[in-house]
């Protein structure tokens, strides 16, 4: 061969040699720097054998024989997908959850079970069905937090032996069959019809008790005012008998007087020239005529009013009358104020108007119980 062809050739081999060992070089390098995010713990594994955990960082692993297993140290969520479970009362249902757990220990979560999230998924479907068939149906649908505290319950004992805690169970949705939700809509239909039954029922009564409670409110305004009135009327007849009675005391000899010259007129028309006339009345005329010319023919007293006698004075009550009309006056004040206080506790439905409320009447229609009540009792 030629001997520049065999210097090429040596070189070009050399070159490659370098090249392939730079390479080497790099991959070494390469495999020998593990950089570990700060949410991860990795396990180290050497020649197949478990070594360490890896922190957060660059950490140095041997080249080439080893093998690491990142492992997501935050809270992560498993979705348990919809399971069918019988209820204790025999009723089909369906039910899915949410798992949220966080990986405590990434040792054991290596070392202990083969996938963690599988296996605390597959568990939590196992308990969901378990939780449900313990329980009815109506607890199924009302009492979510028991469930979740169930299953958390359950779960906790066998993901402790992970490394893995479970943080929190969510029920998201728990649907009873088909045939199971038109009846509960039946039920709930008839439940709404009786409800709205007994309300309509509830408001006609009670309609009934304010109107007869206005009723009663009514007579009893209406009584008083014409008791008050009958007070009213009664209470002026007598201050009128009062009155006439005073005003007969002042009229007296007068009144006698005036009405004999009335009298001796009428004689004077008469065409009779002799009349014959009583002592009594020429002795009132006498002293009527004294009175109205002052003559001193005769001396006499003026003409005074005839005063009653101390019976028919006390009868008629004369000398108390200004007691008697500021008594009547005060009565009649106190009527009318007492009138309207009355009036406005009836209105009021007060305690002083001995009404009850409808309220009170409705309470006590309720307590007393009825008729099939009372024979079923017996």
């Amino acid at each position: 061969m030629d001997p520049i062809s065999l210097q090429f050739g040596f070189g070009f081999g050399l070159v490659s040699v370098g090249l392939l060992f730079l390479l080497l070089v790099i991959v070494t390098l390469w495999q020998s720097f593990e950089i570990v995010d700060a949410y991860e713990k990795e396990a180290l594994t050497v020649f197949g054998e478990f070594r360490k955990l890896l922190e957060p960082g660059i950490n140095l692993v041997p080249p080439f024989v080893s093998r690491t297993y990142a492992f997501d140290m935050r809270t992560q969520t498993l979705d348990v997908p919809r399971q069918e479970a019988i209820t204790r009362d025999n009723s089909p249902v369906t039910a899915d959850a949410v798992v949220y757990i966080k990986v405590m220990d990434a040792k054991k979560a290596f070392l202990e079970v083969d996938d963690y999230k599988n296996a605390v998924s597959n568990l939590a479907q196992t308990t969901l069905r378990a939780v449900l068939g313990d329980m009815e149906l109506d607890d199924t649908l009302n009492k979510r937090q028991e469930i979740n505290a169930k299953i958390r319950k359950e779960l906790d004992e066998p993901t402790d032996e992970w490394g893995i805690r479970v943080e929190s169970v969510e029920v998201r949705e728990v649907n009873p069959s088909k045939d199971v939700q038109q009846a509960m809509e039946q039920q709930t239909s008839a439940e709404r019809r009786r409800r709205a039954m007994i309300l309509e029922a509830q408001g006609e009564r009670r309609s009934a008790v304010e109107q007869a409670e206005g009723d009663k409110q009514s007579n009893i305004i209406r009584a008083q005012g014409e008791k008050q009135s009958q007070i009213l009327e009664a209470q002026g007849d007598a201050i009128s008998t009062v009155l006439r009675a005073r005003s007969a005391e002042s009229m007296g000899e007068r009144a006698i007087i005036e009405r004999g010259m009335e009298t001796l007129e009428e004689i004077g028309k008469g065409e009779s020239t002799t009349f014959v006339l009583p002592q009594e009345l020429t002795s009132l005329v006498g002293r009527y005529g004294k009175a109205l010319s002052g003559s001193d023919v005769q001396d006499m007293e003026g003409l005074e009013g005839q005063e009653f006698d101390d019976d028919t004075r006390k009868m008629l009550g004369l000398d108390d009358i200004d007691e008697i009309l500021g008594q009547i006056e005060e009565s009649a004040e106190m009527d009318v104020e007492e009138l309207e206080k009355e009036a406005e506790a009836v209105k009021a439905g007060g305690a002083g108007a001995d009404i009850k409320s409808a309220d009170e009447v409705i309470e006590e229609m309720d307590e007393e119980p009825a008729d099939g009540e009372v024979e079923r009792e017996t």
